[in-house]
């Protein structure tokens, strides 16, 4: 494919969107591509957990994921997609990512946390920005906790989510609950990304090739339908992840590009 110019993007803020199932408030950011603002098209969207940590390294936990620049560079390869920056609420973090409890940590308010995003947040984008809103051109991404709620949606929401992005997922959460349901879900037709820095540990590790293990025996074409990354020099941080969902990009919107 030829390349061509980027094009900014814009992020538009949907201040103090209001979670009945949650009880709280908090900013929603969408970014819509450079080509947004010219035409009709419709985009693919995904909606992506810790959205402070995305875009801007001011807000950040520990520096952005660069994000984007990352989208303005895809677009020169035909790549482009809506991007939902869903903030995290701080001290209720791991409760609204962890669809499991753990008796270590606490959590299990994950299945709220997917009402609201389904519920509240894709209802108001769908009706305010220009997207294709059927499963097919509709993902969900995150890093740690925020890979773990993910991963969770695309099994136990199917119908809405048609591919998922998890980079180095809190798999260990509640005695690897996330790996148990993947083995009794049912095959769910889509795209599963998810990658584990090396220099992450060795349980990290050891986890998420199990999980690549569990996803093969179920039957998924590790080529077309997921894609599992190592990297060697990873480490669980903002700047590994941002670095390697720049690359996870085209096979997540592959054939699901702006129409």
């Amino acid at each position: 494919m030829p390349w061509r110019r980027a094009r900014a993007g814009a992020i538009h803020v949907l201040p103090a969107v209001e979670s009945p199932q949650l009880g709280n408030r908090r900013d929603i950011l969408v970014y819509t591509p450079g080509s947004y603002g010219r035409g009709a098209t419709r985009y693919p969207v995904i909606y992506m957990q810790d959205g402070q940590n995305l875009f801007d390294p001011e807000t950040s936990f520990a520096g952005d994921w660069g994000l984007k620049g990352a989208l303005a560079r895809a677009s020169r390869r035909g790549i482009e997609t809506i991007v939902v920056a869903i903030p995290n609420m701080g001290s209720d973090r791991i409760d609204e990512y962890s669809p499991f409890a753990d008796p270590r940590v606490g959590g299990g308010n994950g299945d709220q946390y997917l009402r609201f995003l389904i519920d509240t947040v894709k209802l108001l984008v769908d009706e305010r920005f220009r997207t294709q809103p059927d499963r097919a051109h509709t993902g969900i991404a995150g890093s740690s906790m925020g890979g773990l709620i993910s991963l969770y949606a695309f099994f136990d929401q199917p119908d809405v989510f048609g591919f998922t992005a998890a980079l180095s997922p809190a798999l260990w959460f509640a005695n690897a609950a996330i790996v148990q349901l993947a083995q009794r879900a049912p095959r769910i037709a889509g795209r599963v990304y998810f990658d584990v820095g090396l220099q992450e540990g060795a349980r990290h590790v050891a986890l998420a090739r199990r999980f690549r293990d569990t996803l093969i025996a179920k039957g998924y074409d590790p080529v077309r339908e997921f894609r599992f990354v190592e990297d060697r020099h990873g480490k669980h941080n903002e700047s590994a992840w941002g670095r390697r969902f720049r690359k996870a990009l085209p096979f997540l919107i592959k054939n699901g590009g702006p129409a």
